[in-house]
């Protein structure tokens, strides 16, 4: 009988093994805590100066245990001045975002070279902690000398819902331009680079305060900016008002072409609907006009007066109060930004000057609508069109048709709503059909500033004086108006 064999396994082996086990799992633990990531920093966007005052956004991220505390500083050899410093309120989120100002002058920094560094903590537990080293270090210059901004040449005489041009000279900027109040126009290069010429085409809104002050402004890449008042006088417009009567037919006709994602509505939601229209949809369409007005050309395309269509009549005015009745009842009011000019049915609307086709398609309120970019910022808007003639990215010259005249969106009989957009601000078609006013208020600013950009607008008599602002036309008081 042949003897059991025994296991060579001891019990003591498995009591000095199940401590090493335990030894190894305990070390592999901590190395992996160890080496999970800390916060990550980023800076959007990357700065390469720091000025008087400069707009500064940190974006942190922790991998685990989210964002516990922030320290922002800016190094500058032996100085080292906080910018900002945070702990974070538990449980910390695992992303946090700063936007920052940082006042340069304030921090005791002088111009020169200089570190931005990050500092930041998560909640995460490790054994060993990393020392006061920054998790992000980003050099940059610090320069708190803002550009120099000289004034030119100006349109001296401006009205309200009107343009002006400025002539200006900037050198150290990366930004130039005309604000008037809120509104900021940039001005565009003229000629060499170092010579630092630009112009800017800028438009006063038809609802303007008087005191609005009206300058010249250049920013630097650090963000430190100068401005030079324009030596222009604003002269106050009155505009007129009228009433639209809508209808249970007009809005039947309408709201499913405005609305056709809601269609059908129901006749008691009817008048809810036309709300949406007459101001969400509104509303969106100027912000397109403003969209459309950033890819404008840096030098005019255009010469000359602006066109008026041919035997055309004025049915509605620029700047002009709508009442807008149901029921004899008022349920709404907006602006009219623009002329409706009537003439044959299915008329031809040609393009008020030479440009190039920015947009050309439905336009909400506007119906099938092209906007003309003539450069600078300058663009013309021709509305309610039954049919396009142009696509986006059309050259055209003045009296080129652009489609046919329609009663496409929110539109009352067939008619051409047409505007003059600045920056995709509204301004009266007035100024620009008048080739005097053009030559006074546009080519005088040029002829002062020795800018030779549109020489066949300089007045005739280079050497007189600025011209007096012709009076606005009288407002026509009007008790209905087409809708729009």
């Amino acid at each position: 009988m042949r003897p059991v064999a025994r296991s060579r396994w001891k019990p003591w082996l498995v009591l000095l093994s199940l401590p090493i086990i335990l030894v190894v799992a305990a070390v592999s633990y901590v190395a992996w805590r160890q080496s999970v990531p800390g916060v990550r920093a980023e800076l959007r966007p990357v700065p390469k100066f720091l000025g008087v005052k400069t707009p500064l956004a940190v974006d942190l991220k922790a991998s685990r245990g989210g964002v516990a505390s922030v320290e922002v500083k800016v190094v500058q050899g032996t100085t080292s001045a906080v910018v900002a410093q945070q702990a974070f309120a538990a449980p910390p989120a695992a992303e946090q975002h700063l936007q920052l100002a940082v006042a340069g002058r304030d921090l005791g920094l002088s111009d020169g070279p200089a570190t931005i560094e990050v500092r930041a903590r998560d909640g995460f537990w490790r054994p060993f902690r990393r020392g006061d080293q920054p998790i992000l270090s980003v050099p940059v210059t610090i320069k708190f000398t803002p550009p120099t901004l000289e004034v030119l040449g100006a349109t001296h005489y401006l009205h309200q819902g009107g343009g002006g041009l400025a002539a200006l000279r900037a050198k150290g900027a990366s930004r130039v331009g005309v604000k008037v109040a809120a509104d900021f126009f940039p001005a565009y290069p003229v000629g060499a680079a170092e010579g630092g010429l630009a112009v800017a085409l800028f438009a006063l809104p038809w609802n303007l305060p008087d005191a609005t002050p009206i300058a010249a402004w250049a920013e630097d890449e650090a963000g430190n900016a100068v401005s030079r008042p324009l030596p222009s006088e604003l002269k106050p417009r009155r505009f007129p008002s009228g009433t639209v009567e809508i209808s249970d037919k007009f809005l039947a006709a309408k709201l499913p072409e405005l609305l056709p994602e809601r269609s059908p509505i129901p006749p008691e939601q009817q008048v809810p609907a036309f709300l949406v229209v007459n101001r969400d949809k509104r509303k969106a369409a100027e912000d397109t006009k403003r969209q459309v007005a950033t890819r404008t050309r840096p030098r005019p395309l255009w010469q000359g007066a602006f066109i008026q269509p041919r035997n055309t009549k004025v049915f509605s005015n620029f700047a002009e109060t709508r009442s807008y009745r149901y029921g004899n009842k008022e349920i709404d009011t907006q602006v009219h930004l623009g002329f409706d000019l009537a003439s044959l049915k299915n008329s031809p609307a040609p393009a008020a000057n030479s440009g190039v086709v920015a947009f050309a398609g439905p336009l909400t309120i506007y119906g099938n609508a092209v906007i003309v970019d003539h450069g600078l910022g300058l663009a013309t808007l021709y509305g309610h069109l039954a049919s396009l003639a142009v696509k986006e990215g059309d050259e055209v010259k003045q009296g080129q048709e652009l489609g046919r005249t329609g009663t496409t969106g929110l539109a009352v009989g067939d008619h051409l709503h047409f505007e003059v957009l600045i920056q995709g601000i509204s301004v009266t078609p007035v100024e620009l059909w008048d080739g005097k006013w053009i030559r006074d208020h546009i080519g005088r600013p040029l002829m002062e500033a020795n800018v030779p950009l549109l020489e066949a607008e300089y007045p005739a008599d280079k050497a007189a004086p600025a011209a007096s602002e012709r009076p606005a036309p009288p407002a026509k008081k009007r008790g209905t108006a087409r809708a729009r």
